[in-house]
């Protein structure tokens, strides 16, 4: 998106559809943002423009969003649907109230086109997959004749067809049946570039233009369609500023390795003087530079099987990567890969790692799921078997002590202990007591003082002159033979005497 081009402006905001909700309980009506974990409806009011979530009029987010909604909403018959443009938003919803409150023909007849239900729902996706299958298939011939070519709906279109001057398009070397053999022409009357590019060739009199670049078509300022011409660069300008946005060291170096640069910023219209803060990226066809309003951006809870949660949502809403593990396919086959926001393409977008880059991938996932104090020790999730609160490790980067009950040592016998970070030896460290606050004063040791017989009889080898008989494992704080070993032991050794043979005293003459 040029944000320079206020026409461009305008075609994203006609894109773009609201769904709105009359809650006929409430008596209200509302934007929809989605359902929350118990079925209850979210909103916002229909003016709140950060909040509203829009939907590509034609895309297949919003059936995919719809029928989860309906699916997930607690009382689907308490609501009425309706799906308006962005740009008619104004005039549309107070039809809706009003009808609501006053109920007339007039504007039943007026709102009705605008409602959703989940029935009309799969009939437009059904209508629209038959449409693109028809549009793909040759014309046939039924005698001598061949049918005519089925008219398009011209209202699923942002450019009107009939507007378009197809004979100044030959000026450039191309045609209507060109742009439809290349399935470029859908795209294209929706508002998006050609998916590929073009030898665009003119003569102009003096002058003899030959280049191959990307379609798109506009409109001008007095309304009409032109076509706008996306000529192939051989690398980004990113030494210029961009809209009033100098591009750092980080930027080009995100736009270059990810075509998308990865944050935020505000770029300048010059015609309207406004900031609007964008996502901006690369045409990874043309290496032209595109900028797309951070407004436009949906965000589902969802991706290919994988939920999404608080956090990953709001790095996608800032230009983040994130990097998803085991989404599913359309051919339902498990695959990894970043998730991130793409100007150009107006949506989120997959990035596929090499080698080298899942390897950083999984070491950046680790580091997630764990935390690492200042000076690089890792803090687990769990210790012998005991799994540590996400409050115990954040207590441990910060320099706390944490009590950890039924340690197990080496043999399998638990203890207790007093942990905290030995920041000399890399590792955590075991105390006996409750380190005070002055760290100089703590002597680290095994565990505590009741279990250092058990732990070094049973972990460390070393003998105690009391329970050196006992051959299982000592018990927690245990430092001398229980009673059911003592007799245990002395009944062994008592056989042992007697089973041991008698020593001869030689024969006697």
């Amino acid at each position: 998106m040029d944000v320079n081009t206020a026409s461009q402006s305008t075609t994203d905001e006609q894109m773009m559809d609201i769904l709105l909700v009359l809650d006929k309980e409430k008596k209200t009506i509302s934007a929809v943002k989605g359902v929350d974990e118990n079925g209850e409806l979210q909103t916002v009011p229909p003016e709140n423009n950060s909040e509203l979530l829009k939907f590509d009029r034609h895309g297949d987010f919003f059936s995919n969003f719809f029928s989860n909604m309906m699916n997930q909403l607690k009382n689907p018959t308490r609501f009425n649907f309706f799906k308006i443009p962005k740009i008619e938003l104004p005039k549309i919803e107070p039809i809706i109230r009003d009808n609501f409150n006053h109920p007339t023909p007039e504007n039943e007849a007026g709102i009705e086109r605008y409602r959703v239900t989940p029935e009309t729902v799969k009939q437009e996706a059904k209508k629209e997959q038959q449409e693109t299958q028809t549009q793909q298939q040759p014309a046939k011939e039924t005698g001598a004749t061949a049918q005519a070519p089925q008219q398009p709906d011209k209202s699923k279109y942002v450019i009107d067809p009939d507007k378009v001057d197809w004979e100044a398009l030959k000026n450039f070397g191309l045609s209507k049946e060109q742009l439809e053999k290349a399935k470029a022409l859908e795209p294209m009357l929706r508002g998006y570039k050609s998916p590929g590019a073009f030898t665009i060739a003119g003569n102009y009199n003096s002058a003899i233009m030959k280049l191959d670049a990307r379609l798109s078509f506009r409109h001008d300022k007095d309304g009409n369609v032109v076509l706008a011409i996306h000529g192939i660069r051989q690398k980004p300008e990113l030494e210029r500023p961009f809209f009033g946005h100098e591009f750092s060291k980080e930027d080009k170096a995100n736009l270059l390795e990810t075509g998308n640069m990865g944050r935020i910023v505000n770029l300048k219209n010059y015609i309207t003087g406004e900031m609007i803060p964008s996502f901006v990226s690369v045409d990874k066809v043309t290496n032209e530079l595109v900028s797309m309003r951070a407004s436009s951006v949906q965000i589902p809870d969802e991706i290919k099987g994988v939920k999404l949660n608080k956090e990953q949502k709001e790095a996608l809403r800032e230009g983040k990567g994130v990097f998803l593990e085991n989404m599913i396919s359309n051919r339902k086959n498990p695959f990894s890969a970043t998730v991130q926001v793409n100007a150009d393409k107006k949506s989120l977008e997959f990035i596929y790692p090499n080698a080298k880059q899942s390897q950083e991938q999984g070491q950046k996932q680790t580091q997630h799921n764990s935390l690492v104090t200042s000076d690089g020790v890792t803090i687990p999730k769990s210790i012998s078997g005991i799994e540590l609160s996400r409050q115990q490790q954040q207590d441990l980067v910060n320099d706390k002590t944490i009590f950890v009950a039924g340690l197990k040592d080496k043999r399998g016998v638990e203890y207790d202990a007093y942990i905290q970070v030995n920041h000399d030896k890399k590792k955590l460290g075991f105390y006996s007591d409750n380190p005070s606050f002055d760290r100089s004063a703590v002597k680290e040791i095994t565990p505590a003082s009741k279990n250092r017989t058990q732990v070094a009889v049973n972990s460390e080898g070393k003998t105690n002159e009391a329970t050196k008989k006992v051959k299982e494992p000592l018990k927690k704080g245990q430092n001398k033979p229980t009673e059911k070993q003592k007799t245990k032991q002395d009944k062994k050794e008592k056989q042992e005497q007697t089973d041991k043979p008698k020593q001869s005293r030689g024969r006697k003459r």
